[in-house]
């Protein structure tokens, strides 16, 4: 009887270290995040502003997050809430004119309905911009969606981002609080898969330098994370 060989032994075979995430390719059903997005430096404009100036600072790191979350491979910007007061805006403008025109042509008794109905428009067009921005718009900065496909089940993600800043106090630096809220559904919308909501804060120390010069990379990470 032939005798078979037997393979030489080292004793236990060493166990294979686990596949570091970012090293593998991502899984259809996860789009891809912010983290994932690197924006190449001759991409970026240098800002600088006024370190004093707490709404430059604010304006500043909110530029910075709507052109990051608005690029192509992420999100496709909403201006809803620019459309909306954008319209009342230049219907009041229309009215304004109009209402003008009209008093310039017509005499200044018969006109006297029209300019006063005119004046009472403007001011409701106006009122109604203000409300809009103050009541529904408020902080939200970045509104966005996008479009993937996992299992031939389409989804839509939607990113409403609120972000207001935090005055300085005798123990911390004024600071930049950002808040998330994440919805994910399919059939339009008609659907709901996912919904969440996180808060984040940094001081605005994080993202500028002395000068008043914004770390880019850093901002977009650190607003991204």
């Amino acid at each position: 009887m032939s005798r078979t060989k037997k393979s030489p032994s080292n004793g236990p075979s060493a166990r294979q270290p686990s596949p570091n995430p970012r090293e593998t390719s991502p899984s259809p059903d996860r789009p891809l995040g912010p983290l994932s997005v690197q924006v190449p430096s001759s991409e970026r404009d240098i800002v600088k502003v006024n370190n004093g100036s707490l709404t430059e600072l604010k304006n500043a790191c909110d530029d910075a997050l709507k052109r990051y979350l608005s690029r192509p491979d992420l999100f496709k910007q909403i201006y809803m809430h620019t459309d909306v007061r954008l319209g009342l805006g230049w219907l009041s403008v229309f009215t304004a004119a109009g209402t003008a025109l009209y008093g310039y042509k017509i005499e200044f008794e018969k006109s006297k309905p029209v300019v006063w109905a005119g004046l009472i428009l403007y001011i409701l067009l106006t009122f109604l911009q203000t409300l809009y921005a103050y009541f529904i718009e408020g902080e939200v900065v970045f509104v966005g969606k996008r479009k993937t496909f996992s299992k031939r089940v389409h989804r839509n993600r939607t990113d409403n981002t609120l972000i207001h800043t935090e005055p300085a106090t005798k123990s911390t630096p004024p600071a930049y609080q950002l808040s998330l809220n994440y919805v994910r559904s399919t059939n339009g919308g008609k659907s709901l898969l996912a919904k969440g909501k996180t808060k984040g804060k940094r001081g605005y120390n994080a993202f500028f330098d002395e000068q008043g010069v914004m770390d880019q990379e850093l901002s977009n990470n650190g607003l991204a994370s």
